[in-house]
């Protein structure tokens, strides 16, 4: 399909000629009936856009995410409306909370029926405004390049999200002249806010005169492309930072500063750290209640450095006291000119008694166990280490995704995708779908537990059709095993509907020509992970861990971060 000639075009032909502009080479859809026309388009456009059968619209969306994240452009779903449209409310909400820039598509019926509640009408514009960067309903196909153009731009700039287009059955099929220019300019909408040089030599200032600084590495990094400007700034000031859980990859996990991940089921060191330091600089992150726990005794001591592009951010759920706004592959830059170099070994080393504490109490009896049954942290560390510590990790949500995260390691960047903010269960095997596509020179590891795999196994389907060559681990425990564990602890071990009745998940696997198999004992561990990563096409390896296992370290809700259960 010619896209430089602006000849008379029906809207669905315009819609896929402007996604084609805006550099789009894989969609995530469903069809159906308010759709119909882009679909019967699309069929024209297989060499210049590659269309993923999902089998769930909540699916389409988790793998525009995942598609996202891993390559840094945004994602792309085309789905039906009503509940097409609605079945994708999960991974906009998902995608707003970790600033994760994909483009939804929806169908809509005819603009003369809107208002009549005809077959399959909702408001998605007006339901999706609360939870994305920006909704707009196209009426007329000569609004297409126009929306389109806007919507790409909004989705990846500044502080990234999600965007929402519906349009209309009429929209679709009217004949409009196609003229589609890119945008990098919208009125009042200020993506790259300039940088108040003052407050650039103040934060520097601050960090030269700090003796025990600390810095935050958040999401923010890798969304503003500023991984090597973040090194320069933490190895020429000796600074050791911690990582939120969607920044762990901003720095090679081996990076003599890295130490490791901040929050509730973080390391001790960082916690204990943040209510030690005199300066905090905390760099691309939100201050979430997971990495703060009780605000009241959050770093009360120190000077708060925050860099930050989204204004709304800053002092919002702790107090700053150096703003510092703007893009931070600039930010950190102009920072780190003015640093001093300085000698803060005596503080870097002071990490270490912590380290070893949580090394001696926690973590080597998770990777290596007298006995009993698999441990979860375990399993991962084998999968990290046979892959070279070189993988994607994709995790869904609760135990898995906090073990993942503990104990996977990581030496590139955009290598850990998974649902932070929301908290979505389901998330990982369609996220993986997309960050497959995203990145298909890399391995793609997909953790998961029992609950969250059942949330969206239908994508098994898509998985088959595609051979997507995903490695699946399932740490089944039988258990909501996050809850569970609440449960224990906060609950007087009150198991109230957490219990899990399975079931046969390789035969589940079989049933989709996914080839699979199942670890009990620890001895099989090595060879079957071997096995899992050297088979071509997708994997489902199922490690049957210890049920009523734990993810320690943890603070618990409400208490002060550095107050850390390490046992129980």
């Amino acid at each position: 399909m010619d896209t430089e000639n602006k000849e008379m075009m029906t809207g669905s032909q315009a819609l896929l000629n402007a996604l084609v502009r805006e550099g789009v080479d894989t969609i995530f859809g469903y069809p159906g009936g308010a759709i119909i026309p882009v679909y019967d388009a699309l069929a024209d456009f297989s060499d210049e856009i590659r269309h993923i059968l999902v089998r769930h619209e909540q699916g389409a969306a988790h793998a525009a995410e995942g598609y996202a994240r891993a390559s840094g452009k945004p994602g792309v779903c085309l789905v039906t409306g009503g509940p097409g449209a609605t079945n994708t409310l999960t991974g906009i909400a998902d995608a707003m909370l970790d600033s994760t820039p994909i483009v939804v598509i929806a169908g809509q019926i005819s603009t003369e029926m809107i208002g009549t509640d005809a077959f399959q009408e909702v408001d998605f514009t007006c339901v999706t405004q609360p939870i994305c960067k920006w909704s707009y309903q196209i009426s007329s196909p000569d609004e297409i390049c126009w929306a389109v153009a806007r919507a790409f731009f909004v989705a990846r700039s500044g502080r990234p999200g999600p965007v929402v287009l519906s349009i209309t059955k009429n929209a679709q099929v009217g004949m409009t002249s196609f003229a589609h220019e890119k945008v990098n300019y919208i009125r009042s909408y200020d993506y790259d806010p300039e940088i108040d040089i003052t407050r650039i030599r103040e934060a520097a200032a601050a960090i030269n005169a700090a003796r025990r600084p600390f810095v935050l590495a958040g999401q923010g990094i890798e969304l503003g492309n500023a991984q090597e400007e973040f090194r320069a700034f933490v190895e020429k000031g000796n600074l050791p930072f911690g990582s939120t859980l969607l920044g762990l990859s901003v720095m090679p996990s081996s990076h003599p500063l890295n130490k490791g991940m901040l929050g509730m089921h973080g390391n001790l060191c960082n916690n204990v750290k943040t209510n030690e330091c005199d300066v905090l600089i905390a760099v691309g992150m939100r201050f979430d209640d997971r990495v703060t726990g009780n605000v009241a005794t959050y770093a009360r001591q120190a000077k708060v450095i925050h860099l930050d592009i989204d204004p709304s951010e800053l002092g919002k759920n702790v107090h700053v006291d150096i703003p510092v706004l703007g893009d931070c592959k600039k930010t950190l830059a102009m920072l780190t000119e003015r640093l001093v170099k300085t000698d803060r070994t005596e503080w870097g080393d002071s990490f270490r008694k912590y380290q070893e504490e949580e090394y001696e109490k926690v973590i080597s009896k998770e990777l290596h166990p007298a006995g009993g049954p698999l441990r979860m942290g375990e399993v991962a560390d084998a999968v990290s280490r046979a892959t070279g510590h070189n993988a994607i990790l994709v995790t869904d949500v609760g135990q898995n995704q906090m073990i993942a995260a503990r104990y996977f390691n990581f030496t590139q960047k955009r290598s850990i995708i998974t649902s932070g903010g929301m908290g979505t269960m389901g998330y990982a095997v369609p996220a993986g779908i997309g960050a497959s596509y995203a990145c298909p020179d890399r391995t793609v590891c997909v953790f998961m537990g029992d609950g969250g795999l059942q949330m969206t196994v239908e994508e098994f389907g898509t998985i088959m059709e595609h051979r997507i060559p995903l490695k699946m681990i399932l740490l089944n425990n039988n258990y909501l095993g996050n809850v569970r564990q609440w449960q224990e602890l906060f609950y007087n071990g009150r198991y109230s509907f957490t219990r899990m009745t399975n079931p046969d998940f390789q035969i589940l696997a079989s049933a989709y020509g996914i080839p699979s198999r199942r670890v009990i004992d620890r001895k099989e561990l090595p060879d079957a992970v071997r096995e899992m990563l050297e088979t071509d096409g997708p994997f489902f390896l199922e490690a049957c861990v210890e049920e009523e296992e734990n993810v320690m370290p943890m603070t618990p809700p409400g208490s002060s971060i550095d107050d850390m259960l390490l046992e129980c």
